[in-house]
């Protein structure tokens, strides 16, 4: 290989480390806001069915987006399942690509000097690695499984939406639950849960 494309494909390479590390940085950042997001949306949905046992449709994002827009048929039902799965779907595919890319620049000054016969430089650089590598995998782990379970969580408010098609009449309200009926649900055994959507 000619020495200056070399060296200007090591100077490129550089150059791009630090926003690499930095759009790592912000994913993970994304990933941990996600996260609380998914969590305290699983504990409000814990026994709740799609569409049933309760008005409030704070935690169902399909059906909040279906209210929202009364007049949407079932494509546009399918492009908003996908909209709302987009962000944490792209975090998981290309956080681990972007911890290779970080991991393969910081490897490479490793490496040419231990080619050189100076291995100093081969433990800070793998440290630092390992690292970004390994905060880019954690954050790839975390947007997949949150997008693993909201698919399953849209898939069922999908199927309820169509079950409903063709609405008569609007069947879904963006109101909270009033403080009685917080009451009735809190109160309520699991097994006799089936008040439906006013």
């Amino acid at each position: 290989m000619s020495p200056l494309l070399e060296t200007l494909m090591h100077q490129v390479g550089r150059i791009f480390l630090i926003p690499t590390l930095a759009v790592i940085a912000l994913l993970f950042l994304y990933a941990l806001w996600a996260l609380g997001g998914f969590l305290v949306c699983g504990w409000r949905r814990r026994g709740r069915a799609p569409g049933r046992e309760t008005h409030d449709l704070r935690h169902f994002d399909l059906l909040r987006w279906a209210a929202e827009h009364p007049a949407a048929q079932d494509g546009e039902w399918d492009v908003a399942v996908r909209r709302l799965l987009e962000a944490p779907r792209i975090v998981s595919r290309v956080a681990p690509a972007l911890g290779l890319v970080a991991a393969m620049i910081l490897m490479e000054p490793a490496l040419r000097g231990l080619a050189d016969g100076d291995p100093s430089a081969l433990p800070g650089s793998l440290s630092a690695a390992f690292s970004a590598l390994a905060v880019a995998l954690v954050t790839a782990s975390i947007a997949f499984w949150i997008v693993s379970v909201r698919r399953r969580w849209l898939a069922e408010e999908l199927a309820w939406l169509r079950s409903l098609a063709p609405l008569s009449e609007p069947a879904l309200v963006l109101a909270g639950p009033t403080p009685q009926e917080e009451q009735e649900w809190d109160e309520t055994p699991a097994v006799g849960r089936t008040r439906a959507v006013a």
